[in-house]
């Protein structure tokens, strides 16, 4: 990476952490205006994220996101408990707060967690759908409050309606607009309690979060097998909302695990910083992975999560942190042949930009492919309906169904996915590093990579509006093109960008949502030189398009 900071993989000074305080201080003095685009209540695929020290995540924008939430809820008919879930991102407690302020002025029967601890994401996806389960009316949606992997400065807050995954895209656009529309007039009419009242209201209620889902994940992970075999675990929640979770789960199971750490700090000082210098929770990155990774020789397979628990790192040797795509892959080929109960007409859900090498492994095990635009949510009618037994992104995200082949979550977990590398080792006795090598050596060696390249708002748009017969190349990096996509195959849903496959590659051009780029994505199952070919000519060819 060619603008890598020094300080990444490095932990970082005193004076280059977050300053908490001003963090706090700022979420409730800064009032957004919502003539300015950036202080705008903005649902991206993973809800409103922000900092509050850029006002664009405060008080207001919460209190005006649960009154649209409440009146959403309404509308519909949602009038059973709304579970609520936070991250250890230091703008998540207030947040929550902000919330049960406003629920409760509403009289919803709100469930946070009963000791005052962290939620992770796919916890709350799991409470909605088991709740849910053979109910047709009192049905349970949930909030999340998280900006995930991101820095610690960022605030984020999620909204999971009753099939328990990410909202789409027409529920966020009207909680949203709702939203805007109270911050605009000075929110005179959202209903809030002050929080000391609030907080002691019979509809907010304390409720055991740890104890339903460590004791179920015997139906998704055979963790029989895994205490059987005695594979030696290295854990790390990263400080995240995972951490009052691995050490129940390896008591439940009696597990041979360690949890590396349980340190949980608001400034996260005792990470390492990614690629460009910045403090940031990803578990797929090696910068930030930096400590498990020098501890990854001591276990047979290690993982970390990311702060809300939905995305997953794998350290397992020969190659030290997997890429997340490796280890999808690995994922997928191990589970469709060991699950028994699972339905042989279940498919495999990937995003348009995960590897091709999952292409190679549903094929080679005979499973139908269903590719689909980027974000979870995509997902969530196929693991409902059956008939999906996997779904997953190139950016360490995935679930799958339970071993009886029913639902277990529509949401992200990081945590079913780490406790499957364990499985992995323990039923075949090599962990998934040393699967990923066997099924290369078979289905051909994949070489990825994403790199942004600038783009000014009109090209972003002209990008996202593309049509197959605007891109005139037959030929990328020396193969005839096989198909251009501006649509997705597995759900014809748009994919706002454009993807060219040939038999050896493909690359994917998408506009950022955030910033004057572009994303270009691509894989080559040649080299690395042919990899930068299928780059620069993409790269080429889109510069054309704009040009036009």
């Amino acid at each position: 990476m060619s603008n890598l900071s020094p300080l990444a993989g490095k932990t970082l000074a005193p004076s280059q952490l977050t300053d908490i305080p001003a963090l706090l201080a700022a979420y409730y003095d800064r009032k957004p205006d919502v003539s300015i685009p950036t202080q705008r209540v903005s649902f991206g695929t993973s809800g409103h994220r922000g900092s509050s020290l850029h006002t664009s995540f405060n008080e207001n924008h919460i209190l005006a996101i649960c009154e649209a939430i409440c009146r959403y809820r309404k509308a519909e008919g949602i009038d059973g408990p709304l579970f609520i879930g936070m991250d250890s991102h230091a703008l998540s407690g207030p947040a929550q707060k902000s919330a049960i302020e406003v629920f409760a002025a509403h009289g919803i029967d709100v469930r946070i967690d009963g000791k005052g601890g962290y939620t992770p994401t796919p916890v709350i996806s799991h409470a909605i759908l088991t709740y849910n389960k053979g109910r047709t009316t009192g049905l349970a949606d949930g909030v999340v409050i998280t900006p995930s992997h991101n820095p610690p400065s960022d605030g984020g807050f999620k909204y999971n309606p009753t099939n328990g995954g990410p909202a789409d895209t027409a529920i966020t656009k009207a909680i949203q607009d709702m939203a805007n529309g109270f911050l605009a007039d000075n929110l005179k009419d959202v209903q809030r309690l002050p929080y000391d009242q609030a907080k002691e209201a019979a509809c907010i209620k304390g409720y055991d979060y740890v104890t339903p889902y460590v004791a179920d994940l015997e139906s998704v992970i055979d963790m029989k097998a895994i205490r059987d075999a005695g594979v030696k675990i290295g854990i790390d929640p990263l400080g995240g909302a995972a951490v009052g979770y691995w050490q129940p789960i390896i008591d439940h199971y009696g597990l041979n695990a360690t949890v590396v750490s349980d340190v949980v700090d608001p400034q996260f000082s005792f990470m390492t910083a990614d690629w460009d210098g910045q403090i940031r929770m990803d578990c797929s990155s090696p910068y930030a992975m930096a400590r498990l990774i020098e501890m990854g020789d001591r276990f047979d397979v290690a993982f970390a999560n990311d702060t809300d628990a939905d995305r997953h790192g794998i350290v397992a040797m020969p190659d030290g942190l997997m890429n997340p795509n490796h280890y999808l892959a690995v994922a997928i080929a191990y589970l469709f042949q060991n699950r028994p109960e699972w339905s042989k007409d279940l498919g495999i859900g990937k995003t348009l930009v995960s590897s091709g090498l999952i292409d190679r492994v549903a094929k080679d095990i005979g499973r139908k492919l269903v590719e689909v635009p980027v974000g979870l949510k995509w997902f969530v009618p196929g693991l409902m309906d059956g008939s999906l037994g996997f779904g997953g992104e190139e950016s360490a995200g995935a679930t799958f169904l339970r071993r009886d082949g029913t639902v277990w979550t529509t949401d992200k977990d990081g945590i079913i996915l780490g406790l499957l590398a364990a499985e992995i080792t323990a039923k075949t006795g090599k962990n998934p590093s040393v699967h990923y090598h066997d099924i290369i050596a078979r289905l051909g060696t994949p070489y990825y990579a994403r790199i942004d390249a600038p783009a000014n708002p009109e090209q972003k748009a002209k990008l996202g509006k593309l049509t197959p017969d605007q891109f005139p190349l037959e030929m990328l990096a020396g193969d005839k093109i096989i198909s251009k996509l501006t649509r997705a195959p597995g759900n014809d849903a748009p994919i706002g960008g454009l993807k060219v496959v040939t038999e050896h590659g493909w690359f994917a051009a998408r506009p950022s949502g955030t910033e004057d780029v572009y994303k270009i994505y691509a894989e080559s199952f040649k080299s690395e030189e042919h990899l930068r070919a299928i780059q620069e000519e993409a790269q080429a060819a889109i510069s054309k398009v704009f040009a036009a």
